[in-house]
């Protein structure tokens, strides 16, 4: 039983940790990568689907995207996509390709940024904890259930707070890359 509680408890932090990940690709850095691209969403054929899935999205070099629609008739879609998208970029369409320039950052929006990057990891901490609390509350009513004893309560406390330590250590370890990488540039 408790077993159990601790597996699901594990599944859903490290889907917390996930989240926190493709959440930190979303946000700009000073680097160009295909992760920034990811969560726009065009006009395919009368269906919303995600940029990958209508053209190839890669790095050209330090601080230019190149994105090649799978079809000519596209490219005007692909590049109104991207103008309009929240991360205030200007497209430039060269033939049947779209190269994306990232702006240098500065020092103020870096550290504006950061900010972002550390309120989305201390976000994703909550989360942790929260599903920490939900574990614990089970473990809590199956004692009061008579199900486990007193000892198998405390080493489930242990063993849940390990679970929470080792998922929160990953999210630190994602901000402190994240932060090295946004001051990088």
């Amino acid at each position: 039983m408790i077993d159990e509680l601790k597996r699901d408890g594990e599944i859903r932090m490290q889907k917390s940790v996930e989240a926190l990940k493709e959440e930190l690709l979303r946000l700009r850095t000073g680097r160009a990568h295909t992760g920034l691209l990811e969560h726009i969403m065009i006009d395919y054929y009368g269906s919303q689907v995600p940029i990958s899935q209508a053209a190839t999205v890669s790095v050209e070099d330090a601080r230019t995207l190149l994105v090649s629609p799978w079809e000519k008739q596209m490219v005007p879609v692909v590049e109104k996509a991207i103008f309009s998208s929240d991360l205030g970029l200007t497209p430039v369409t060269a033939g049947n390709a779209i190269r994306v320039p990232l702006p240098l950052m500065t020092e103020e929006r870096r550290k504006d940024m950061i900010r972002v990057v550390r309120g989305e990891t201390e976000a994703g901490r909550i989360s942790v904890r929260n599903i920490r609390r939900d574990i614990l509350n089970d473990v809590k009513d199956l004692l009061k259930e008579k199900m486990i004893t007193l000892d198998d309560e405390h080493r489930a406390q242990e063993e849940v707070q390990k679970l929470t330590d080792d998922h929160i250590a990953q999210m630190e370890k994602l901000l402190e890359e994240k932060e090295k990488e946004m001051m990088e540039f």
